[in-house]
């Protein structure tokens, strides 16, 4: 038997494994619990629950137990500004103290947003085009119009408004929509040597659509433009069309002719 041999079986080396046995143990037991004291293994401090309470008294309680904090914001238009109404981490969880605790709360100013296009749409798509840009629907009432709930105006505080008016999200805005029973045709009115903005209202008034509007000539100042020209045209063989026609109207530089009442006062 070899020397080797004869070590391994001796007394010696078996005293000397079982020494190398427990100096490894025990230096795992050692890393095992310090890493453990360290970190506070399954200690900590419970996250306070936020979710609901206003954001003053949050921080206070925030403060008082020891932990930082950041806020982030949103525009909810239920709920009371200043009010919790997300936070991280979730209530309950253990944390170490000195933690950061996001929350967010309710902001107390209303994003604008502009107002969409939403004439000629029916009742049920200026709903769904509402809600998708954060506004509400208010009142609705009726006028005459052939088309049974499509949207003839949008009121906000009791006034007409067009699209790319911009409201505070969450704003309620009124509808004017046709009650079906309006009349097919209606009468073409005569826009020429009117300015502009008349020449809206009464294309508007008549329950039609302004069409395109095409410059002619040079244009030095475009408040001061009158109709030159409008297609279609009233004739004594064409004086009325259907409700909703687009009216294209030619403009040029110019001051709109006075009504004979006019030119007597």
């Amino acid at each position: 038997m070899s020397k080797f041999g004869a070590y391994i079986k001796s007394a010696s080396f078996g005293k000397t494994l079982l020494f190398a046995a427990g100096t490894v143990l025990a230096v795992v037991l050692i890393a095992f619990f310090s890493l453990s004291y360290y970190t506070r293994h399954g200690s900590g401090i419970p996250v306070p629950k936020l979710k609901g309470m206003n954001i003053d008294r949050a921080i206070q309680l925030l403060n008082e137990q020891g932990f930082e904090y950041k806020i982030d914001s949103a525009y909810i238009a239920d709920q009371p500004p200043g009010t919790v109404i997300e936070q991280d981490p979730d209530p309950e969880t253990n944390v170490k103290e000195g933690r950061v605790i996001y929350l967010t709360i309710v902001t107390t100013q209303a994003p604008m947003v502009s107002l969409p296009d939403m004439e000629q749409n029916n009742y049920r798509e200026a709903l769904a085009t509402l809600a998708n840009y954060g506004l509400k629907l208010g009142d609705t009432s009726y006028r005459s119009d052939i088309a049974r709930d499509r949207v003839l105006e949008v009121r906000f505080g009791g006034k007409v408004i067009g699209p790319g008016t911009k409201l505070p999200k969450g704003s309620s805005v009124d509808l004017v929509l046709g009650d079906g029973q309006g009349a097919s045709e209606v009468d073409i009115p005569d826009l020429l040597n009117q300015d502009l903005d008349a020449a809206r209202f009464a294309i508007k008034g008549a329950g039609l659509t302004l069409g395109t509007v095409t410059y002619e000539g040079t244009i030095t100042d475009s408040s001061n433009v009158i109709i030159v020209a409008q297609s279609p045209m009233p004739t004594d063989s064409a004086s009325k069309t259907s409700i909703g026609t687009r009216i294209n109207v030619t403009v040029s530089q110019g001051n709109a002719t006075p009504l004979p009442s006019d030119e007597q006062n």
